[in-house]
């Protein structure tokens, strides 16, 4: 079973600016980010449980390749991404997020 991906607004607004950062670096690394990222994100609609609650019913993904961490809620057939974010911001950062 694939789950439903809903990606909250802030989390597509770090995604937009994290594959901005990466295209000014380097042309066509921006796109290889998203690649991983969406790698990462298939891998999560199809078996949400696998990675590890880290807090209530919070877990966490760490993207191939990159140092950026998806965080996400299973919500019965929904993968709710509440924040993509580089693995050495602040948690506070995503944590009001609901």
């Amino acid at each position: 079973m694939s789950f439903v991906l809903i990606v909250r607004p802030e989390a597509r607004q770090e995604l937009d600016e994290a594959y901005q950062w990466y295209e000014a670096q380097q042309e066509d690394l921006g796109d290889d980010f998203l690649d991983c990222v969406d790698e990462r994100l298939n891998q999560i609609c199809q078996m949400p449980e696998l990675y590890e609650v880290i807090r209530r019913d919070i877990r966490r993904a760490v993207v191939r390749r990159f140092p950026y961490v998806i965080y996400y809620r299973v919500v019965v057939d929904r993968v709710i991404v509440l924040a993509i974010i580089h693995g050495r911001a602040n948690p506070k950062k995503w944590r009001s997020r609901n």
